[in-house]
């Protein structure tokens, strides 16, 4: 059964007297486990398609389910909550908070949601992520590679059923781009969560299990990754 659907997803746009059509009917389904990656030039709607499965974004028609949940048709306050505890997002920029230190930028997310961390949890996402020295470092004691490995860490630390990366290496050097998107894998596959990931570049796309292709807001290919 699949994770994660989309069932005839649009989102138009009007400008002036046209229509954008920043999604034109996106059917996709996306398996527990599974690791895809979604490439597609600029404006072909990656990154749209990439907040409607996070919630961040009301699509114009169609349905987003996650774990069998319509996601389209929550209150803000139910999808505000659904995203904190079902979906981790890592961006191209880490979003670190630079008066915290490693620690608890990994679980500030997990305490706004009233929850204790699992201290034993955080810890073996941290040695994962070759973080176990850093835990108690400040963000600006970190080279680009290490925080936005604290990223992946705080968008794995909740447990979410899901995790949307977008472009998560697009700030780094094509050696700490393999390393990071590296562990992305090995962390999705360790923890048993889903990773969809959107980004520009081929090689790094070719790491994941599954590739689909987007043009002018329609899948227009995909494939398996080797």
């Amino acid at each position: 059964m699949a994770l994660l659907l989309t069932e005839n997803l649009k989102k138009y746009y009007e400008m002036g007297e046209n229509t954008v059509k920043a999604l034109d009917g996106i059917n996709l389904s996306v398996e527990k486990g599974e690791f895809l990656a979604i490439v597609g030039k600029s404006g072909s709607g990656k990154s749209t398609l990439l907040h409607m499965l996070g919630g961040l974004d009301v699509p114009t028609s169609g349905k987003v389910i996650v774990e069998g949940r319509d996601i389209s048709g929550m209150t803000r306050d139910e999808l505000t909550i659904f995203r904190r505890r079902k979906i981790g997002f890592v961006f191209q920029n880490y979003n670190l908070l630079s008066l915290m230190n490693v620690y608890d930028n990994i679980v500030l997310p997990i305490k706004l949601d009233g929850i204790r961390p699992s201290e034993s949890y955080i810890d073996r996402i941290l040695e994962l992520l070759g973080l176990g020295e850093k835990k108690y470092a400040m963000p600006n004691q970190l080279s680009g590679g290490q925080q936005q490995r604290v990223a992946l860490a705080r968008a794995l630390a909740a447990k979410p059923a899901i995790v949307l990366a977008d472009e998560p290496t697009g700030n780094l050097d094509s050696k700490t781009s393999q390393d990071v998107l590296g562990l992305i894998r090995t962390s999705s596959r360790h923890f048993g969560q889903t990773v969809v990931m959107i980004t520009h570049n081929p090689e790094i796309a070719q790491m994941a299990d599954r590739i689909i292709r987007l043009e002018d807001g329609r899948i227009a290919g995909g494939e398996a990754s080797c």
